[in-house]
Formats: C-alpha cells, structure tokens, sequence
C-alpha cells in the first residue's frame, strides 16, 4: 500500500494540481431572428423566419453562429441534436481544438424568445456554465423578465450578452444574480458571431475585459467597414 501511495504521489506532482480538472464548460442561447414575433427592423424573409434555422440570420445565414463555428479551426462539432425540445430547432456541442473547453449551443424558435432568455438567465442563476452567452433581438426591450435577487453566489460565472444596448437593459438583471458581464453593448447594433468566436479566444486565455471588448471592436470593424475607434464605441467598457 505504500508504494502506491508513493506512486500516485509523484504522479500528482507530475501532472500538476489542475490536471485533472473538468473542462471549462460555455453554453450558448440563439434566439433566431423572426420577422413576426419580435419587435426588429425587418430583414429579408428568408433570413427572419425564425422557425428555419438553416437559413436563418443568426443561425444558419454566413454569419450566423452555425456557420461561424463551423468554418473554425478552434472548434469541433462533436454531437448534433435536431429538434431536442419543440422550442429549440438546433442543439450542437463543440470542444476547442487547444484549451479544455466545451461548448453548447442552441438556436431557439424566434417565437419563444423570451422562453430563450428566461433558460439563458436560469442558466446563470444556476451557475451551470463558466460562462453563458446570448446571440439575438433585445428582447427585454419587448417586454420584460423578472429574475429572482440572489443572496449569495459563489463561485461567480460570467455573461455576454451581443444584442442591441444590452449594457443597460441586462445591467439589473445581472447584477440580482451576482453575474460579471465580460461583453455587453451600448449601441443598436449587429450581433454577428464572428463577435462571441472572437471574444471567446480572448476569454480563453484569461484576457482582461478591456482586451475582450478590443476583440470584439475589431471583429465589428472588419466586418461594418468603420473604424476600429467606432467600433469600440458599441460594447460597453468594463474595467
């Protein structure tokens, strides 16, 4: 008994105290755009039809986060699940190619948006996730949605929010759940993926808030073709 007790001790030293760690785990709600339902600037039929993931603009249109990650290098699709629940059209896991990380994604019906952001806010709540994201229309700017005020909570979990003024609208809601947003807006806006598969790398490596708001300012340049000065002035600063 003594030799391997000896043994796992110096296996423990070798691999170092994390090495047996769980995996960082980021779940991520998309709430497709739907020309009926929400209160957006209609877009072009195809692409706000919120009962068609494969075409539609935050899903399944070139930019939409399907197509993102899967044009990325850093994540592999692991599982697909098509229709897991009547309200949600899409469910697919990745893992990053280089950190220990999982990520799960859902598209939600366009119609049950807010029934997306009430699983989003109970997936903070719950601390189910290192970090939870939200991809969509505003849809507290709709109607709102109540959350419970937490007495404590710890350890912390993080939130990025990419749809139009978030920074104002999820504030309170955030702050009742003791939630540390790394990414919100201050602008109307367009909440391509490109922006999350961005800051997600910045994330990833412990980078600070200003540097994951950077990322994003960036990636928005790009892909708006204003300034990277401009850019920056959509996402909210958070030191």
């Amino acid at each position: 008994m003594k030799l391997w007790s000896i043994a796992l001790s110096l296996l423990a030293v070798a691999c170092g105290d994390g090495a047996f760690a769980a995996p960082k785990r980021i779940h991520v709600f998309v709430a497709l755009a739907d020309n009926a339902s929400q209160g957006i600037a209609p877009v072009p039929a195809k692409i706000g039809n919120g009962d068609d993931a494969d075409a539609n603009l935050y899903w399944g249109d070139s930019e939409g986060f399907r197509s993102i990650f899967g044009r990325s290098k850093s994540w592999k699709l692991e599982k697909t699940e098509l229709n897991p629940k009547p309200e949600i059209l899409d469910r697919r896991s990745y893992r990053h190619a280089d950190k220990d990380c999982i990520l799960i994604a859902e598209a939600w019906r366009g119609k049950n948006i807010h029934q997306c952001l009430e699983a989003y806010f109970a997936n903070l709540q719950d601390r189910r996730s290192d970090l939870t994201a939200f991809i969509g229309h505003n849809g507290l700017m709709d109607s709102p949605i109540g959350v419970p005020i937490l007495g404590s909570a710890t350890p912390s979990t993080d939130a990025i929010i990419l749809c139009c003024v978030s920074g104002s609208f999820f504030k309170p809601h955030l702050e009742a759940l003791k939630v540390r947003p790394v990414l919100t807006t201050e602008q109307l806006m367009y909440p391509g993926a490109f922006l999350l598969r961005d800051a997600l790398e910045v994330w990833l490596r412990n980078g600070s808030r200003p540097e994951i708001r950077m990322a994003a300012a960036k990636a928005y340049a790009a892909n708006q073709s204003i300034s990277v000065k401009a850019a920056a002035g959509v996402f909210t600063k958070l030191e």
